[in-house]
């Protein structure tokens, strides 16, 4: 059985659209068009995920991220807000993931795949393997092995992989990096570019072009793996 998700937009024109193309492939939706009325939806129903417009008519978006969240598995904002400033914000309040309207829905139905694959997780956030094609990492013994090969990982370079592979395909802001390999979401961003260099020097195959850790200018990173199961 498909998703159940949770459109919350206040657009008809754009809940009109959508929810024929989420269908058909397979999700179940239910429309909000309101802050208060997504609560209450989410209040009364088990959703998978929302997909949750910033510019809503009796709140700002942004304010009910972190209730959605402990109602629903994901939260990923749709908007047209396009300012580093406010994805930042919202990813910072516990979105995990932002599309830029106008998006094409190839993309959209991506990132919903993607959202699907990380909430079917087993308690990702208290898992202690990560599992991928090509990545291994054991956040118990800090083991870490790329095609089977053993990598070897500073205290602070492990910090910041194990905080991207709880959070993989996921943009993770420079805050909470900050705050895995600091505890300080005020250090110098130079330490935090300084040392995702290092582990591309070590995880790719080439850290001039990144495909595993890539680069959310002005937001994070994101590591673009997506877990085995086991």
């Amino acid at each position: 059985m498909g998703m159940n998700i949770l459109l919350v937009d206040d657009e008809p024109a754009i809940v009109t659209a959508l929810s024929p193309v989420l269908q058909s492939q397979g999700y179940r939706i239910t429309a909000a068009e309101s802050a208060s009325a997504a609560l209450k939806a989410a209040e009364l129903e088990q959703f998978d995920l929302a997909l949750l417009d910033l510019g809503l008519p009796d709140a700002d978006g942004v304010e009910i991220i972190g209730k959605l969240k402990e109602l629903c598995r994901a939260v990923i904002i749709l908007s047209a807000r396009h300012q580093e400033a406010e994805k930042v914000r919202a990813l910072d309040e516990g979105a995990d993931d932002y599309v830029n309207k106008p998006f094409g829905i190839e993309e959209l139905l991506a990132r919903i795949r993607a959202a699907g694959r990380r909430s079917g997780m087993a308690a990702p956030g208290g898992s202690t393997r990560f599992v991928s094609e090509e990545l291994q990492v054991d956040f118990a013994t800090r083991d870490v092995r790329l095609l089977g090969e053993e990598i070897r990982l500073s205290p602070k370079e492990f910090a910041l992989l194990e905080t991207l592979c709880r959070h993989a395909g996921q943009v993770v802001t420079h805050r909470k990096l900050l705050i895995a390999g600091w505890n300080d979401p005020h250090a110098d961003s130079q330490y935090l570019r300084s040392y995702v260099a290092l582990l591309r020097q070590k995880l790719e195959y080439d850290a001039s072009e990144p495909r595993l850790i890539l680069t959310e200018p002005g937001v994070g990173y994101r590591l673009e793996a997506s877990p085995r199961a086991e």
